[in-house]
Formats: C-alpha cells, structure tokens, sequence
C-alpha cells in the first residue's frame, strides 16, 4: 500500500536522538531512510544504556524504527565514491554532526548541490550555523536552559528544572519534519532542492512563545509556578488514593465549569456560594478551594476520579506513570504503544506514530541491526557481488 512519502529517499547521517527521531517520523510516513553508520561502531546510541550485550540498545530502538543501515567509511575515498552515488538517488540528506564536520568530510553545501541539485539538506545543530553562538555545542539540557525553558519550569522557591520530554532533541527533530516537507513541497515548484536549518535552541524558543507573550504582557521575566495552571482555581494536581508518587490527577476548571465539577462531586450545596462562585473569588480562597477538592479526590483512585469528571465534561486526567503509559487500552487502540518484533530482541514494546493520515497506514518495524542493508542499497546503486566485496575488502564500506 502507497504512503504520504513512498519514492521519497532520505540519507540519514544522523545519531543519538534530534536527527533519528526526524529520520523516524518520515519513514513512518513512508520514506524509504538509509541510516547511514560508522563501521564497526554505528550510531552511539546503540551503545548508549544497554540493558543486554548482545542487542542494540533500546534507546536506539526507540528512534530508528523503519529504517534501512548501510555502514560507509566516509574517511575513504572508495566510501566517499559510494556515499555521491547514494546522494544523486536521494531527496533529502540529514545529519546532526557538530559545527564543521560535514565541510571537513567535503560535503559542503555548495557540494552537495553540485551532486544533486534537487536534495533537500536538513541539518540540526545545536545553536545554528550562524550568530555569536553557532560554535557551541549542546545537548538536550543545554537547549532547555538556553531556549528558556528550564527558567520558568519548577517551583517558586526551587531552581529553574530539567524536564524530561525532550522538547530540545524530540522537539527539534519534529521541527526538522516540517522543514524538510516544506523544502519538497517548494521542490515542485522550483526544481531544485534546499538547505533547511534547524537550532535547537530555536525549537524550543517556539515551544515557550506562550511565556514569552506573558513576558510582553507584564513586563518582567516570568516566575516559576509549580503545577499551578495560570489562576485557573482548581488548576493543579491533587492527591488520590491510595497515595502513592504518581497517585494525582490533574483537574484544570474554567468559570463555565464550576457548577459542572461541584455536582459531580456531590457539592451541589456549594452551587451559588458567593465565596466560590467567581473565578477571583476562588482564587482568594484558592487554598480552602484545593483543600476541597483534594478531600474528594483523596478518598478515590486517580483513575474512578477521571472517569468521574471527565465524564461530567471538566476536563482532568490521572498522572500516568510509565508502565500505565505502556498498558493504557486508550494508547493501546490508537496504536500508539505496539509490539515489534526484533530479530535479536524479539518481541519488544515501542511508541507508534502519533500522526494518523487516513490513506497513509503506519506499520512499525524495528531498527535495523548495524549494516543490515548494506548489499542490499549498494546492489541498488549499480554495484556487483565483486564491488561489494571489493569496497568491504578495502574497508570502505
């Protein structure tokens, strides 16, 4: 069956996780992504965290699903040779390597274009290739702290706080998507493929925007506010039973939802209480107002509690822990968390496609051992049996 991107090729240069998780996303639409490794090595997060030595880590696993690997040696002029013939074959290159690395292998720009006028080159780096900090480097945390994140994550009385969805990696790698799709968009039109940049210092300075107009809006450097949503009362997570770390849910109430949360709660005596009935006047009994509806939430499990509201059209949710993330039916029926079978691992559990195009399926598939495709591509390009073994010989490839 046809995909959204079928007969589109990527050469993914990528590793760890900002490039692979853009790598994913369009061979889940259907691309056909050629991982290109290292000999021997591979990309890094193969190693990173294993939790068993004869199986590619699953933090690998988790960012490289549907893809094709051909180790290249592009230190060796023969690799180098087959690394253009790949290039003239592609729509899209994408790599996350370090300020200069792609000019010192002697894939500039201005070379790939030479190559093959219609690619499409995605690079990701930390901070750009321009401005006063294109020569550092980053990573996940330093994104967060650097985009703005950090400083209005945590609470009031704490320090500015890491979050563990990785807005800076993740983040930036969906913003790659819709960079290298509007690039082939543009292709129609022009005929000819171009350089898409993504920073991620940037991605995650589009992902605070709204701290940033509240920045505008009062003129001072937002506070830090905990779980507190804006001066919404109730607007925060409150205690369940049994009590449990992750035992909370989170129940978020606008004015119109007042009287809806009470009689779900059976508080219908508190309907027209003036002391609550307005959105500031719950606000200045904010403290008796979370006391009361964590006294109600406390006596049930996060999960009766949703049911509950949600049901009754106020909006809130159970905090999750992962391993109910892993079980929920609700991901489980949208495909979202699937079983794949490795060839090493066998069965495993991963994260599906979150993009749902009615004429685009996705199946997942595992992420390919280290080199798995490699005859198979470079059959693909022209080469015979004795090429391939003349360019492994050579150590090429």
């Amino acid at each position: 069956m046809s995909q959204a991107l079928t007969g589109i090729r990527v050469v993914d240069m990528t590793n760890n996780q900002a490039g692979p998780s853009c790598g994913q996303m369009l061979a889940w639409l259907g691309a056909d992504v050629i991982k290109v490794e290292e000999p021997g090595k591979g990309d890094p997060a193969r190693h990173s965290l294993k939790d068993r030595p004869d199986a590619d880590s699953l933090f690998y696993l988790s960012f490289n699903g549907n893809k094709r690997s051909l180790t290249l040696n592009l230190k060796h002029e023969r690799g180098k040779g087959v690394f253009r013939a790949l290039l003239k074959t592609a729509d899209v290159l994408l790599e996350n390597f370090g300020p200069g690395v792609m000019e010192r292998l002697g894939f500039a720009w201005p070379t790939l274009r030479t190559i093959n006028p219609r690619l499409v080159f995605a690079s990701i780096k930390g901070f750009g290739s321009y401005g006063p900090y294109a020569e550092y480097k980053s990573y996940e945390p330093i994104a967060q702290a650097m985009g703005g994140s950090m400083s209005v994550t945590g609470t009031p009385d704490g320090p500015p706080t890491y979050v563990w969805p990785s807005i800076g990696d993740s983040g930036t790698g969906m913003h790659c998507v819709i960079g290298i799709l509007a690039a082939l968009m543009q292709r129609h039109t022009t005929g000819e493929g171009q350089q898409v940049e993504i920073s991620m210092q940037d991605a995650v300075v589009n992902l605070i925007r709204v701290s940033i107009r509240d920045h505008q809006r009062f003129g001072r450097p937002m506070s830090r506010t905990g779980n507190q949503l804006g001066s919404g009362v109730p607007g925060t997570t409150y205690r369940c039973h049994p009590g449990g770390p992750n035992d909370y849910v989170f129940i978020f109430v606008q004015q119109q939802m007042w009287h809806p949360l009470l009689r779900a709660m059976g508080r219908e005596d508190l309907i027209g209480d003036t002391r609550y009935e307005t959105q500031d006047a719950r606000w200045k009994r904010k403290a008796e107002v979370d006391a009361l509806v964590e006294a109600w939430t406390s006596e049930r499990s996060k999960h009766e509690v949703t049911k509950i509201l949600a049901g009754a059209g106020v909006p809130c949710g159970a905090c999750l822990d992962t391993g109910e993330v892993i079980d929920d039916p609700h991901l489980r029926a949208r495909d979202m968390i699937v079983e794949v079978e490795h060839p090493v691992r066998g069965k495993f559990v991963t994260v599906g496609n979150p993009i749902k195009l009615s004429a685009s399926k996705t199946t997942i598939t595992p992420s390919p051992l280290l080199g798995q495709h490699r005859e198979e591509v470079l059959r693909e390009l022209g080469y015979s049996a004795n090429d391939i073994a003349g360019l492994a010989k050579d150590g090429a490839v």
